[in-house]
Order: C-alpha cells, then sequence, then structure tokens
C-alpha cells in the first residue's frame, strides 16, 4: 500500500508558506516603521495612551531582564557582580529609547525563530523515539515505522533553517554575538570559550551532519530490508540506532544549551537540556498520533489498530508528566533558593509572561492529564487529536517563554509575526513530511517484527 500526497494537500500547504512569507514580511516591516528619527514621539503615544509603563518603568524592567543589545544588558543587570561603576552608568546613558527600540526590531527575528525550532524540534524527537524502537527491537511500533520516517524527513531542512535564522538574526536573538555588549560584559567574556561563533557554528554543523547521516542510513536500512530475504538490514539499523542513542542524548543537550539556552547568556540551568528533550520528544510523538490518526480516516494504515494510537496516547500522558517533573524540578530550585541571577530568569517571565507562562503548564499538565488518565480515552481518536493539539499548542508556547523574554522583554504579543513565522514553517513541515511519506509503502513490511506489531492487541 502505498500513500500519495492529495493536491489539495499540496496546494494547501503552499498557501500556509505563502501567507506564513506574507506575515513575516508584514513583521519586519511593522517593525522598522519604529526608528530612530520617531522611537520618542512613539514612545510619548504610548505613555500617553497607558499601553506601556513610563519611561523609568522600562528602565525598570530592562534592567531585571537584563537580555538587549546594547551595553547596559550586563551593566544593568550585574552591576553587583564587579561591573565597575562608569559602564554601569555610561550603559544607562544610552537611554531607555534605545533598549526600546531594538526590543521592537528583535521580535520579528524572535518569532521567526520560535517557530523554526519548534517544528524542527518535532522531527527530532520523532527521530529519537525512532531509533529507541529499534534499539529496544519493540515489537508494537513497526506498523508506525513509515509515518515516523516521513516526520523525520524535515531534520535536516528543519536544522538547517534554525541554524541559518540564528546566523542571520545574530545579535537579535544572540547578545554575545554583539561585540560591544562582550566588551563592557565580564560574565559573559568568561564564557567566551563557548559562546563564540566559531564554536556555535562548528557544533551546529556536526550536530546537523550527525542526525542526518543517521536518519538517511535508518530509512535506507529500513527501505532495503522490504526486499531483503534475511535481517542484515534490520540489524545495521539496530546497531546504528544504538549507537545514535548515545550521540543524541548529548548533541540534544549542547545544542540545547547553544541554540536556546545560550539567548539568557548571564543564566543556566544543569537540568536544561533534559528540559528541552522532554519538551522535543512528547512534540514529536503527538505529531506521530496525529498523522496517524489522519491517514487511518482516509482509509489508510488499516494494520494499525486501537492498540498503537492508546500506546502513543500513553507516551503523550506519561512524557507530559515527565516535562511536567522536569518544568517544576527547575523552577522550584531556582526560586526557593533565590539566587538573583538565577531566579531572574523566572521573575522576569512571571512579571511580564504570566499568561504564556502559567498557561503552558496548564496546557501541557493539566489538560493531558483529565483528558488522557482514563485508559479508554487513549483509544478515542478525537480525544487523542483534541489533546495532541493542546500539547503542541502548549509546547510552542514554552518555546515562545524560552524565547520571547530574553529578546523582546515585556513587548511580546502574539500577532502577525508569530501566527505568520507558524504558518511558514507549518506549510513546509506538511509539504516535506506527507512527500516523504508518499516515497515507500506506508508498511516496512520486511521488519521481523513487522507481524507481532500487525496483531499487537492491549
Amino acid at each position: 500500500m502505498e500513500y500519495k500526497i492529495s493536491n489539495r494537500l499540496k496546494m494547501g500547504a503552499i498557501v500556509l508558506v505563502v501567507l506564513g512569507l506574507l506575515g513575516v514580511g508584514y513583521g519586519f516591516w511593522d517593525s522598522h516603521k519604529v526608528n530612530e528619527d520617531n522611537i520618542s514621539e512613539y514612545l510619548a503615544n504610548e505613555a500617553h495612551d497607558g499601553d506601556h509603563s513610563s519611561a523609568e518603568g522600562h528602565g525598570e524592567s530592562y534592567a531585571m531582564s537584563g537580555h538587549s543589545e546594547t551595553d547596559s544588558h550586563s551593566d544593568s543587570m550585574h552591576s553587583d557582580q564587579g561591573h565597575d561603576a562608569e559602564a554601569h552608568g555610561s550603559g544607562h546613558e544610552m537611554s531607555h529609547e534605545e533598549h526600546v527600540l531594538h526590543q521592537i526590531h528583535n521580535r520579528p527575528w524572535a518569532a521567526l525563530y520560535v517557530a523554526a525550532f519548534f517544528f524542527f524540534m518535532i522531527s527530532l524527537g520523532v527521530l529519537a523515539f525512532y531509533a529507541i524502537q529499534y534499539a529496544a527491537q519493540a515489537g508494537w511500533s513497526p506498523v508506525l515505522f513509515r509515518v515516523m520516517e516521513a516526520i523525520t524527513a524535515y531534520v535536516l531542512p528543519g536544522a538547517l533553517i534554525v541554524f541559518a535564522i540564528a546566523l542571520i538574526a545574530d545579535k537579535h536573538i544572540f547578545v554575545w554575538m554583539d561585540p560591544e555588549v562582550v566588551a563592557h560584559d565580564k560574565l559573559i567574556q568568561g564564557k567566551s570559550g563557548f559562546l563564540n561563533k566559531g564554536v556555535f557554528i562548528g557544533l551546529s554543523l556536526f550536530f546537523i551532519l550527525g542526525w542526518s547521516a543517521y536518519r538517511y542510513l535508518s530509512r535506507k536500512f529500513s527501505i532495503a530490508q522490504d526486499t531483503s530475504d534475511n535481517n542484515s538490514n534490520f540489524k545495521k539499523a539496530f546497531r546504528w540506532s544504538a549507537g545514535f542513542l548515545v550521540f543524541y542524548i548529548v548533541t540534544e543537550s549542547v545544542v540545547s544549551w547553544l541554540w536556546i539556552m545560550s539567548v539568557d547568556p548571564h543564566w543556566f540551568s544543569t537540568l536544561f537540556g533534559w528540559y528541552v528533550f522532554a519538551s522535543m520528544f512528547v512534540s514529536g510523538i503527538t505529531v506521530i498520533a496525529l498523522m496517524t490518526i489522519y491517514l487511518k480516516s482516509k482509509g489508510l494504515l488499516q494494520f494499525v489498530n486501537d492498540s498503537h494510537i492508546h500506546d502513543l496516547a500513553k507516551f503523550m500522558f506519561g512524557i507530559s508528566i515527565f516535562w511536567t517533573y522536569l518544568w517544576f524540578s527547575q523552577f522550584m530550585l531556582i526560586w526557593y533558593s533565590n539566587i538573583p541571577e538565577e531566579v531572574t530568569y523566572f521573575v522576569t517571565r512571571i512579571e511580564y509572561y504570566k499568561l504564556p507562562f502559567f498557561g503552558m503548564v496548564v496546557m501541557n499538565f493539566v489538560f493531558p492529564l483529565l483528558i488522557l488518565m482514563n485508559s479508554d480515552y487513549k483509544r478515542i481518536p478525537w480525544f487523542v487529536v483534541m489533546a495532541g493539539i493542546v500539547i503542541l499548542c502548549g509546547h510552542y508556547l514554552d518555546v515562545f517563554n524560552m524565547i520571547m523574554p530574553a529578546t523582546v522583554v515585556d513587548r511580546w504579543f502574539i500577532g502577525i509575526p508569530e501566527i505568520g513565522s507558524i504558518l511558514l514553517f507549518g506549510g513546509l513541515f506538511l509539504l516535506i513530511v506527507f512527500t516523504a511519506l508518499s516515497k515507500a509503502p506506508l508498511l516496512a513490511k520486511g521488519n521481523p517484527f513487522m507481524k507481532e506489531s500487525e496483531h499487537f492487541h492491549y
């Protein structure tokens, strides 16, 4: 049985990409309507309308977050950590107007980066889940392998897009890429052995190469096994998967530090790699479930039964609990210890991002808990779809909360730039994934565990 991407789906994906490009373009145009010549007038009108706090309030919020592109990025936040008074003073002389202008110009870049990383992490999460199935020689999942392989087709283009945005956006997202800031920031100078463009480019390309190589080889072995008269290709895939999982868990942690945590170069968490992994993993498994249910609704994947959907929903439920455990562990320990350079990360988010910050906890924990705890509900497709949509929206907000406070501080909004970015990469994701799905039969019939998988019942 083979899948052929429909013209309607292909056209729909292209329309999403076009609409997304228009939205992204509008976001950049709109943000640059505010410039050095009219920023004073813009803030005066804002203060008059009461949309934002006064100039003093913005200066205070800026200092609290400590994340912008100017010299005072470090000076205002870390003056108590050894920055001299002269640098501190000169940073404030640059005025809150310049801080606000940077934040406004940062927003379309940050919105683009959030959406790009979100769709990339889905595909990388699926690649890890796929490798686990091979390494564990799981008997229930081979009927889903072609769905997983299709989703992982986005790993290479998705990773390259995130990498390209990071390099082009430069200091709009990563303040440590701004030499002027680094020159006045002793803390970032101390981390410059890791936080520099050479390391960023070298490690990123190495990781992308490793992920893509495993995806290429595992897909090659899977297709070859279909027509093989022995299990040699399966054994190769098993060995490569076991090795890849070691590579993945290391590289996923390091890339989460480089691509995500370094937007807040003064802050760090030793739990952060696991936290991003949990978000990546549950998002990927959720997309597998949604795509499987969609294909079944089209009369395909007849060999997938309720027990397979049930197991995917169990993973969605279980990893949502795991994500919550990591979220709470990171938050509670930092909040309770109340060390200024650590707790500022959460102070900024609670003060200016209360709705998305606590909203994502409800969407990523409370909702899946209530919907998917019941075993019977895990077998009802529309329940799984409803839970899956909420989980994906919640983990988009998770990435949003990781990036936006460091780049735009309190000038956030989910508007045209953010929605345009989601449409752009969502359309691209659909186009690449469903095109890849049409390249091979939907059943990996040569897999030695296929009979067990087809007759799987729980």
